[in-house]
């Protein structure tokens, strides 16, 4: 991951109707544990590379070690993260020809799948993204076959640039420009 420059972190927390946006802290462990150990969560990242319980073991008390790492926060409970970084240069697959875009990613619990739990995080933070970054295009990369993150991907936006063969899957890249309805 590739840290935003100078971007101060961690922002102050973003509040929606049902959401808060923040940086991880300690009581975040169980849930990042769970999130990052899950076979239906990692499916379609790679998989799990460790059980929940190494999970536990190797998550740090303090688990807030980078920047751009948002977790949400739904009734006070840990349910998912939001990842703002640079898309690296040596990666392939940019939108202009400096690269260095900014990619967003987001990885949820299952158990908020189909509330609208992701829609509403992943907007906050585009919204905070272009206050940050103003005309900034933002970038995305998700597997075609996962099926949820590209409707989300559409939904808040983004628009196909192109699909690639990475990891042994089709992905598909897409971008979002500054001032695209939220």
């Amino acid at each position: 991951m590739k840290p935003l420059g100078d971007v101060p972190w961690p922002p102050e927390p973003i509040v929606t109707d049902r959401l808060v946006l923040r940086q991880t802290k300690g009581e975040d462990r169980a849930g990042l544990a769970e999130l990052l150990g899950s076979e239906i969560v990692q499916a379609y990242l790679g998989g799990p590379r460790y059980t929940v319980e190494e999970l536990e073991r190797l998550i740090p008390e303090d688990p807030n070690t980078r920047p751009g790492i948002f977790a949400v926060e739904h009734e006070g409970a840990f349910v998912g993260r939001i990842t703002v970084q640079r898309r690296d240069g040596a990666w392939p697959h940019h939108v202009r020809e400096e690269k260095d875009e900014v990619e967003i990613g987001y990885e949820f619990l299952p158990e908020t799948w189909g509330t609208g739990i992701a829609t509403e995080a992943t907007r906050a933070v585009l919204g905070w993204i272009e206050e940050t970054l103003p005309g900034e295009p933002v970038v995305l990369t998700t597997q075609v076959a996962n099926e949820r993150s590209l409707r989300l991907a559409q939904r808040l936006g983004f628009d196909e640039v192109e699909r690639f063969s990475a990891y042994g899957a089709e992905q598909w890249f897409g971008v979002r420009y500054s001032g695209v309805p939220r």
